[in-house]
């Protein structure tokens, strides 16, 4: 069974998509240059938001977790996979990981990707504040 959950954010001018082992959306407003690796702000929601057949079904080790990434007709996608320890409490940021790191923001672990492996076109229109669509899957 394949579940969904969609948040709305958008770009900024400070969207550089550097990191090497992470990619964030976050709900704050605002984006320092040293937030490589956010890819929006304002987002609608948080992980503490998502549905709980969600959180349920991610909290599965043997899950994989998709996030699609669209904005400016672009997309840009990345799995992972879930993790028993995966909490989805926090209610400011979602973070994805390439590592099997967890905290309160984690939202994905074992990333097969992170935002410095995102198109740069792609990162040009999110840095020109293009709207930025994420619909994570699990299944």
């Amino acid at each position: 069974m394949v579940i969904e959950d969609r948040v709305l954010a958008s770009g900024h001018e400070n969207v550089r998509a550097e990191h090497e082992s992470t990619f964030e959306v976050t709900t704050e407003d605002f984006l320092t240059p040293a937030g490589d690796c956010i890819l929006g702000i304002g987002a609608d929601r948080s992980p503490a938001d998502f549905e709980d057949q969600f959180v349920e079904a991610a909290q599965n080790e043997t899950a994989t977790i998709t996030a699609n990434f669209e904005a400016a007709g672009q997309s840009v996608t990345i799995s992972g996979r879930g993790d028993p320890r995966l909490t989805f409490e926090n209610e400011v940021s979602m973070v994805g990981r390439t590592s099997d790191y967890v905290d309160d923001r984690t939202i994905l672990v074992e990333a097969d990707g992170a935002a410095t492996d995102m198109d740069r076109d792609f990162v040009e229109a999110l840095a020109d504040g293009a709207d930025l669509i994420v619909t994570l899957t699990v299944e």
